[in-house]
This record gives structure tokens, sequence and C-alpha cells, in this order.
């Protein structure tokens, strides 16, 4: 049974399961707290009724602590098992670990809003400026395609499938801060087969206009109102064949190597001939 309190002490196997170091659990916990206790106080029961007894009466919960509840939340998220999977690791039956995944899912959200580390999801707030007062003005727009089951409708076969993962995927367009690493803006979920260009045309995403924009290829053409944008070329055609033809060329010098040629039907031949034994050369 997997706790808190013995997982802690392992720090690679804690980074591992939940995602994040020790330090970064101990000051999440307080804003899950709070947050746990904004949407289930104390004076309600587990099923939403008013209290009867105090505090700490009845049955205790394998989960009493706010620790060991976050942390089979991040275990969860982190490593997706099965519930039936997860109630083993924390000693759960199949329904109980299901009980306390829709419990506990919007008090993480609700934690995790309140420490501002949520990226935004609406375009036009995707890059606000109060929140990137004290951060760099560097940013990087890109998308991320996730793996997905393989639709049974052929047609939704050919909408999610990607030609660059050459399988069937789902695509989000991300933007992160270059210094601090952190999602600003999280877009809605399109089909792997769409795309970047044409998800941000439709989906306009407001910058700062004093911020750098870096992009691939995948958005070429993109250019929303912001100090300069940044783009990743291909190595030139002209210099690479030029490159190419100085290679071809034979050494000059002293003794100049002789350059390498293809092996011709004439020389194939004199190289037979060259393997046939004497008394045969003149039938030959």
């Amino acid at each position: 049974m997997i706790t808190y309190q013995h997982l802690g002490e392992c720090p690679r196997r804690f980074l591992a399961l939940t995602g994040l170091t020790p330090v970064e659990f101990r000051d999440l916990l307080p804003a899950f707290e709070r947050a746990y206790l904004e949407l289930y106080p104390v004076r309600l029961t587990l099923q939403g009724q008013p209290r009867l007894r105090a505090v700490g009466a009845g049955r205790h919960s394998r989960l009493d602590s706010s620790a060991d509840k976050l942390l089979l939340l991040l275990v969860y998220l982190k490593t997706y098992p099965l519930q039936a999977v997860l109630g083993e690791l924390f000693g759960l039956s199949t329904t109980r670990a299901n009980y306390w995944l829709q419990r506990l899912l919007p008090v993480l959200q609700k934690a995790l809003d309140s420490l501002g580390v949520l990226p935004e999801r609406e375009g036009q707030r995707g890059a606000c400026p109060a929140r990137q007062a004290k951060e760099s003005k560097k940013l990087i727009i890109d998308a991320t395609e996730r793996r997905r089951q393989r639709p049974k409708n052929p047609e939704k076969q050919v909408l999610h499938y990607s030609g660059k993962r050459k399988t069937h995927t789902d695509k989000n367009v991300l933007v992160v801060n270059a210094s601090s690493r952190r999602v600003l803006y999280l877009g809605t979920t399109h089909a792997g087969s769409r795309h970047e260009k044409k998800i941000v045309d439709q989906e306009p995403i407001a910058f700062p206009p004093d911020v750098t924009l870096y992009k691939d290829a995948g958005f070429q053409g993109y250019e929303p109102p912001v100090a300069r944008t940044c783009q990743a070329k291909k190595k030139d055609e002209a210099l690479s064949a030029h490159g190419a033809g100085q290679a071809a060329q034979s050494e000059v010098g002293p003794n100049p190597r002789p350059r390498r040629t293809c092996r011709g039907r004439s020389q194939e031949k004199s190289d037979r001939e060259g393997h046939v034994p004497q008394h045969q050369r003149e039938h030959v």
C-alpha cells in the first residue's frame, strides 16, 4: 500500500509516480487543503448532508490525510492506471477509487487555479498582460499530438489520422513561456489531421504587443500583432548543393587521390576474366 509517509522518503520514486518533487508537493498541499475545505465544508457529510455528529466520528477512511488524497490523485494523473490497479495500490476497492477520483479532481483544479498556474482556455485571454508582467517576453507556440484509440467509423478514421505521426491522434495548440516553461494557453482539442495554421486562424489568440513569438513550420504565415516573430528555416538548397559539389571534387596536391568512379561493365568483365584459369582463357 502506497502512503505519503512511505513514498516521501524516496525522492526519485516520488517524482516518477507523481511528476512532482517532494518540495513541489509540499508547496501544493496547503492550496489543496484550502480548496478541499471550500468545496466540502466540515459542517457537511461526504454526501452533502448536515453533520449530526462531531468531526472524526464513525469509521475512518484509508485516505485520512490530505497528503494521501493528493498523492492518489497525482499518481492517477501521472501514470493513468486502471482504477482496479489504483485501488490495489492504495488499499481501496475499485468503487471507492472511482469515488475519490470524482471527488478530488475538482479540488485539484481549484487549487491550481488559486495558485495561478492553470493555463487559459480562451484565446482572447491566452496571454494576459497581468500574468506576463514578471515573466520573459519570449513565447513559444506549438501543437502537441497524443495518440487515441482508432475510431470504428471510417470517416472519423480519416479525420483523426495524422500523416506526421502515422497514427490516429488528437491535437492541441499550446503557448509556453520560454523562460519559466509555464503553459500560458491550452487550446481546444482538434482532430489529428487538422493543420496548426487553420486552428489558430479559427481560434485567434491574443498576445501582448511587446513579446517575441517563436514558431515552427506548422505556423508558417501566422503573423499575430506582436513585436517580432521568429521561425526556423530549412538549410538553403543552393548552399547544400554547392557543398555537395565541393565534396565530390578530387583532392589537389602533390599526391592527389584518384576520384572514385562507378564500376563499369567493361571493368567487371576484365575482373571476371582475371579469375578464369589460364588454360580456359583462350576459349573465353
